[in-house]
């Protein structure tokens, strides 16, 4: 049953450490939240037997649930939460926002979905474990990419660093030591669907070549966990710049993300990489604090059109 009251909940966004494109593959990968941004849900009652509206404020998108497509992002995050919730569609108005940038490796789409999760289950009177909502919004997932690796909905779902191998249960990450990163964005957009297609078609090509750099990813992955574990952030950075060299190879950086990477590398960074899909979206660098400030304007000269900073900080 509804509740009379709005029910609002929000979603971080993520960014990848290690383990991009070969995750896909059967390799581990490495995530952290990012709370400097969030997408967030408000659900409001309406009037009797209005039904459902969803309402993407940044977009200037208004979807009544009734009339939706199936393939409507928005609108199959809520029917996906009503079926497991097993309720009938409420009467109420959805709307999200986000300060999360689009198609830039942020997990916008995950974000989003379990922002609207959260909130819709909270407006009908229920709390769901991360468990749940990670395995609802990998369906939505899907619809946004495809053949998504499941580490999108997994770290922004439990808003806490994981370790991440497909079909295993998630490891949440004990981080020993914290770090800072700052993201770089190369104001390029970049569709998540079409580079793992790529990558899968030169997968198909050249089966071989894809699994070796796949399973160097998956080695520098497991390296960077027990950097993590141990609180060893100097070889952090190596293992980054290592990671990206890799993502080079399998043809999915770009000179935009390249030319960030090198800059953050010559203003003093201990190491960068791209994050997420590639061809565009982000690039992280893992800095000292003490050259923060001097690493984020030697990226925005390079042409950053956003700098984050975030810090990892340690679990218990």
């Amino acid at each position: 049953m509804s509740t009379v009251f709005p029910h609002t909940a929000s979603a971080p966004g993520k960014v990848i450490l290690f383990g991009e494109h070969a995750v896909v593959y059967g390799r581990p990968a490495i995530a952290v939240p990012v709370t400097q941004v969030r997408a967030t849900a408000t659900v409001e009652p309406a009037p009797p037997r209005s039904g459902l509206t969803l309402i993407a404020s940044d977009l200037g998108k208004s979807v009544s649930l009734a009339t939706a497509s199936q393939d409507e992002p928005l609108a199959a995050a809520a029917r996906i939460t009503l079926d497991h919730l097993s309720s009938p569609e409420p009467d109420a108005t959805l709307t999200i926002s986000s300060t999360i940038p689009i198609a830039s490796g942020l997990g916008s789409g995950a974000a989003v979905s379990t922002a609207l999760v959260r909130a819709l289950a909270g407006f009908l009177g229920h709390t769901l474990e991360p468990a749940e909502i990670s395995t609802l919004v990998f369906e939505v997932e899907k619809i946004h990419h495809g053949t998504p690796s499941g580490i999108d909905n997994t770290v922004v779902a439990y808003e806490q660093p994981v370790y991440f191998v497909r079909g295993h249960p998630v490891e949440r990450l004990a981080v020993a030591a914290s770090f800072t990163l700052l993201i770089g964005d190369t104001g390029t957009h970049s569709s998540t669907k079409s580079v793992v297609d790529h990558v899968r078609q030169a997968w198909k090509r050249n089966p071989a070549r894809c699994d070796a750099l796949f399973d160097q990813i998956a080695d520098v992955a497991e390296e960077a966990r027990r950097a993590i574990e141990t609180g060893d952030v100097d070889a952090l950075g190596l293992l980054m710049d290592e990671n990206h060299a890799l993502l080079i190879e399998l043809d999915v950086s770009s000179p935009q993300l390249d030319e960030l990477v090198d800059a953050a590398r010559f203003s003093g960074a201990m190491g960068a990489k791209l994050s997420g899909a590639g061809r565009g979206g982000n690039m992280i660098a893992l800095v000292e604090d003490n050259l923060t400030e001097e690493v984020a304007e030697a990226l925005r000269e390079a042409g950053a059109v956003q700098v984050i900073c975030t810090t990892v900080t340690t679990t218990e």
